[in-house]
């Protein structure tokens, strides 16, 4: 009985106990190979997360494997707006 229990808390842990119903947007996860990142989306069919290190990246809600993480997210610097070309007049004669 205690290697069934064992069989069974190893395939619970190889799924990271990832219930879709447990993360929700905004918490900080942690994927294996990705390290430390923020949800942004999750549903039954797909698991986005914004990774710290490696941008933003779609998991098959299924099969992806996360740990909660305590960690808080780095402070990202404001994206810079392009610059604005001016126009050319088209009347220089």
């Amino acid at each position: 009985m205690a290697a069934a229990a064992a069989t069974a808390a190893a395939a619970d842990a190889s799924h990271g106990g990832n219930c879709m119903k447990a993360w929700s947007k905004g918490d900080r996860v942690v994927q294996p190979t990705y390290g430390a990142g923020t949800l942004v989306e999750v549903n039954e069919h797909h698991t986005v997360i914004d990774f710290d290190e490696h941008g933003r990246r779609v998991f098959a809600t299924r099969l992806v494997v996360l740990q909660a993480t305590n960690e808080p997210a780095p402070a990202k610097a404001p994206r810079k707006r392009a610059a604005r070309k001016p126009k050319e007049k088209e009347a220089k004669a």
